[in-house]
């Protein structure tokens, strides 16, 4: 791998590499390069996704569902090394949309896969509003608002109520968002880490050796899968970085390195986090797994004062806020990329900049609507995490396939700002290998991450045949035939990707 060096650019120079796509700076370029790791950072958030799917991991394979975590950071900084060097040529807000467009030479192959990451994205912006009350129900609770944390209506609420906050957050600008942004990176980094030190040390009710044990369970393939799900759904949203690259100065260089550097920050402090929390895991091992797990508020307050589990919990809680906005700020961006080309209906209205703000505002609107379909038929969190994963692991697949054919015909013909140089094809090769094989152990149909709604004793119910068929399976089918239908109808109108003649450098 190797990194070339390219001087620094200021807002004239990277408005002027934008117009080589043939595009005019619209969004406000006020990012920096920690503003843009702290976006990536703040989308994978650590915290939430082991508050979100915990309970699953430890249910299925006890302490040792730990090993889970580093094979899941490797098999995805693979993936985010692919991208990296992919982002330093294509400084343009969308990621997967932009570069399939570029790479695949199908207009089809382009549009389905931006519409698919798309809906993925509105998925997890669902699925981490609705991770939201797992935390601030107990938090109000230790205060003396007292509120029934298993009470799905109480969760779908604070989930909505959530929902509008970031959305009208985003509609704010991008110089709002990153101000939270940036305060939450430094919460979740430093808050996670010392309320974890302090677990460790003072409430050690396992001993370090937790993460070898199973509490009874077997230590099979199929279980290690399983509890695989809590990593696969904390670690993506890297490629956030190169979706705000227009709002982002000096992009090609600072969004390689934000992607990485999320990836490699997120793993050592969940590393930390995960490690503590399972250290801290009160009573019989056994038990706990027999009983089908345990959730991080009940270790915390099983072993903390109510004023330090408060604080622990409002560390949390804002951690998940902010990856709230984060992920949504994302998706906007996608919305917005797609629409200026004419993609999406609607377009002229979502892709309509407010001056002001440097904002998207009909994007966020729309963003927060799709966002919302999926609290309508709320059955816990849980579900809305593996539909929003599958999703975006096949969206990833699809990008890695374009990157793979572009390599074939001499991508890139230049070196980027992040190069790797004569192992790229192989870092390709072994990102679709493992994105492939995650993306089928997420359609595998099982009751514990892919129930059909017939199997999850009531919580979810749809007409006729509709109850018979796997969530993930469900919700891409209606994705795919809702884009079919709009394709088919539309596909005269939609615009051929095109690429201007000053940016064919960047191509084979």
């Amino acid at each position: 791998m190797t990194a070339t060096a390219r001087p620094a650019a200021g807002a004239v120079d990277d408005s002027a590499d934008l117009a080589q796509f043939g595009y005019e700076q619209r969004l406000h370029r006020r990012l920096h390069f920690f503003s843009s790791f702290a976006a990536a950072f703040s989308y994978i958030s650590p915290a939430t996704g082991i508050f979100t799917l915990f309970i699953l991991g430890v249910g299925t394979l006890g302490g040792a569902f730990f090993w889970t975590w580093p094979v899941v950071a490797l098999g995805q900084f693979i993936v985010a090394m692919n991208f990296a060097e992919v982002s330093s040529h294509f400084p343009i807000a969308g990621s997967v949309f932009q570069w399939t467009k570029y790479l695949a030479r199908s207009k089809a192959y382009a549009w389905f896969s931006g519409w698919i990451y798309l809906w993925a994205g509105a998925l997890t912006i669902a699925a981490v509003v609705a991770t939201l009350p797992l935390t601030l129900i107990p938090m109000l609770d230790d205060i003396g608002i007292s509120m029934n944390a298993g009470s799905l209506t109480n969760q779908k609420w604070i989930a909505a109520i959530a929902l509008v906050v970031i959305t009208l957050m985003n509609v704010f600008g991008v110089r709002v968002v990153a101000l939270i942004n940036n305060t939450g990176v430094l919460f979740e980094l430093l808050g996670l880490f010392v309320f974890a030190i302090i677990l460790a040390l003072f409430h050690n009710n396992q001993g370090v050796g937790v993460v070898f044990h199973t509490g009874g369970a077997d230590f099979t393939a199929g279980n290690f899968l399983v509890a695989m799900f809590m990593g696969l759904f904390v670690i993506y949203g890297f490629d956030t970085a190169s979706t705000l690259a227009e709002e982002t100065r000096d992009p090609r260089r600072a969004a390689p390195r934000a992607v990485l550097g999320s990836i490699g920050a997120a793993f050592v402090i969940g590393f930390v986090f995960l490690w503590a929390m399972l250290m801290a895991i009160p009573g019989d091992l056994s038990k706990v797994v027999a009983g089908g797990g345990i959730s991080p508020p009940e270790i915390i307050q099983g072993n903390l004062s109510s004023a330090l589990a408060t604080g622990y919990l409002f560390v949390v809680s804002f951690a998940i806020f902010v990856c709230c906005l984060a992920i949504q700020a994302s998706t906007i961006r996608l919305a917005y990329g797609m629409a200026r080309d004419r993609q999406l209906p609607g377009s002229s209205v979502l892709q309509t900049v407010n001056e002001r703000t440097g904002t998207p505002v009909g994007a966020c609107i729309v963003v927060a609507l799709m966002a919302a379909l999926f609290l309508l038929k709320y059955a816990g969190v849980a579900y809305i995490a593996i539909a929003a994963s599958g999703m975006i692991y096949l969206s990833y697949l699809l990008a890695n396939l374009a990157i793979l054919r572009a390599r074939g015909r001499g991508f890139p013909t230049t070196p980027g700002a992040f190069s790797l140089g004569r192992w790229g094809r192989l870092v390709n090769i072994l990102a679709l290998v493992w994105g492939g094989s995650m993306l089928i152990n997420f359609a595998w149909h099982r009751v514990a991450t892919n129930p059909k709604a017939s199997e999850t004793g009531g919580l979810l119910s749809f007409p006729g045949f509709l109850n018979d068929i796997p969530i993930l399976w469900l919700v891409l089918g209606f994705v795919l035939i809702v884009g079919g239908l709009f394709y088919a109808a539309r596909r005269h109108e939609i615009p051929a990707p095109k690429v201007p003649e000053s940016a064919r450098a960047e191509l084979a």
